[in-house]
């Protein structure tokens, strides 16, 4: 078995990509180490393991050295909006015309600000499911119909049925999209947005691009904003973006919302400014910092570990993922696995039963919504040697021992053919990113 490294709780002087001390990541106060018990390794939260980058540290460091913490002057937020539309169109070949810029505090306030401002109770919105829970909850707690996308069962990747899709919008006023998509990684291809994008034109629909895995494609070609697609379609798109997967700044709180329909910035702008809050100067000097040459180099560094993680949970599938019972299709984007534990016995909620018996912490598939029961999380923004172990202890406490759901598993290994582990009735209820 695998093991962590152990070693002194000093930040890392290099960028930790690598190797990181056990010590160091419990020594964490973030949500994701701090909420995990004794001797369980937390991969649930979508945070990474991975200091932030020294640009954004630096900077920071810079502005508390310099005393001055109060409100911004707006000039930041002006070169925001600069450098976010320079990143568009470098990175993306979109040059956003005809919109309005708004920041948020958060990619979730933008999301549930723009279904409150587009739709009303009992309207349908079409989302992608299993979903980012957010996302659905956002349908949900206001009172609006949920019109579930699922995705399909393939050999390879995970299809929308985006043939189901049609036979809904008709009752939609909405596509919620998430692209790249939490929690199955998928990436939508171009084909498959432009469909989308017929179904949205010819029923009328509004769209909310939920794009903040967009710097993290791990194969193939760079994102497609949504917007990007047509003129008419940038009309009826609010695009969201931000630093905070892609450079390791969930805490910091700040959002980019691109407002393409006239209407919807109407609306928002009707609301008191007082109800959404105001971001700070400190995200705002993190964002900056971000996007900057050096940044830029710190993400490619991050995504070569990242696809470097992704071939090791690909061979882990194959082999031993596959001996275990696990399922799985390597992710497109964002650093998250979807691990389907149901040929392991595992129906309900695998996030559970892995958490004591293996002292390993998933994101919980029901928490996803629609297609969610029997399925994990996986969060791979770590090192080799902790991703290992982790994938050590799923295929260790699956084939190793039968469950005991009352007590610790104290069990000798269980070789009889054909038994299965089962599911204990607990529930893992932990906030998932």
């Amino acid at each position: 078995m695998v093991h962590i490294p152990a070693g002194s709780s000093r930040l890392p002087l290099d960028d930790g990509l690598d190797e990181l001390d056990e010590a160091w990541l419990r020594s964490k106060p973030g949500a994701k180490w701090a909420r995990a018990g004794a001797g369980v390794i937390p991969s649930w939260i979508a945070d990474m393991d991975f200091p932030t980058p020294r640009p954004v540290r630096d900077a920071l460091v810079a502005l508390a050295e310099g005393g001055d913490l109060g409100y911004s002057s707006g000039t930041d937020t002006a070169l925001l909006e600069e450098k976010w539309a320079a990143r568009m169109a470098t990175r993306y070949g979109w040059a956003p015309d005809g919109g309005h810029f708004r920041l948020f505090c958060d990619v979730v306030q933008a999301v549930q600000a723009a279904v409150d401002v587009t739709t009303s109770p009992g309207d349908g919105i079409l989302l992608l499911t299993p979903s980012y829970p957010p996302l659905w909850r956002a349908i949900e707690d206001s009172g609006r119909r949920l019109l579930a996308v699922p995705a399909l069962e393939a050999e390879a990747g995970w299809p929308f049925d985006l043939d189901l899709a049609e036979e809904q919008a008709g009752r939609a006023k909405l596509l919620l999209l998430a692209n790249p998509h939490n929690p199955t990684g998928r990436v939508l291809s171009r084909l498959e947005l432009l469909r989308l994008g017929d179904l949205v034109e010819r029923h009328n629909l509004l769209v909310v691009a939920d794009e903040v895995h967009a710097d993290l494609v791990l194969t193939g070609g760079p994102h497609i904003p949504f917007a990007s697609l047509s003129g008419d379609l940038a009309g009826r798109t609010v695009t969201l973006y931000s630093a905070s997967k892609s450079y390791n700044l969930g805490g910091m709180r700040c959002a980019v919302a691109y407002i393409g329909p006239a209407e919807v910035e109407r609306r928002l702008a009707s609301f008191p400014s007082e109800l959404f809050g105001r971001v700070s100067v400190a995200a705002l000097v993190s964002t900056l910092a971000s996007w900057t040459k050096p940044g830029d180099e710190w993400l490619d560094r991050c995504l070569a570990r990242l696809r470097a993680n992704r071939d090791i949970i690909a061979q882990w599938l194959t082999g031993a993922g596959a001996e275990a019972g696990v399922h799985g299709s390597p992710s497109e984007g964002t650093y998250l696995q979807w691990l389907d534990f149901r040929p392991a016995g595992l129906s309900d909620d695998p996030a559970a039963w892995l958490l004591e018996h293996a002292k390993v912490m998933m994101g919980s598939g029901p928490h996803f919504g629609p297609g969610g029961p029997g399925f994990a999380r996986l969060n791979f923004a770590t090192t080799p040697a902790v991703l290992e172990e982790v994938l050590s202890r799923v295929h260790g406490a699956i084939t190793g021992a039968e469950p005991n759901t009352a007590e610790p598993n104290t069990a000798e290994p269980n070789t009889t053919a054909g038994t299965t582990p089962t599911v204990g009735t607990s529930r893992v209820r932990t906030s998932t990113q």
